[in-house]
């Protein structure tokens, strides 16, 4: 069963929910039925990941600075 993330059209209410493919979602929250589903993020894992060097200081290591702000120079 796969997990959706909605945010109901109704009351603003944003979740997460496993749906099954002959089910229908409802609000937690106002048991609405008005429902937009999210665009979900996710993680992915390889063992290539772990071989390849450690980002520079491009931005690519999240510092919440920004692009340049971390101390990888």
């Amino acid at each position: 069963m796969p997990i959706y993330e909605y945010r109901c059209s109704s009351c603003g209410n944003e979740f997460e929910k496993l749906v099954r493919s002959t089910d229908t979602p409802e609000c937690p929250s106002c048991h609405g039925h008005a429902l937009d589903k999210k665009l979900s993020s996710f993680a992915t894992a390889s063992s290539a990941a772990s071989t390849e060097a450690a980002p520079g200081p491009c931005g690519g290591c999240g510092h919440f600075r920004g692009p340049g702000s971390c101390a990888l120079h």
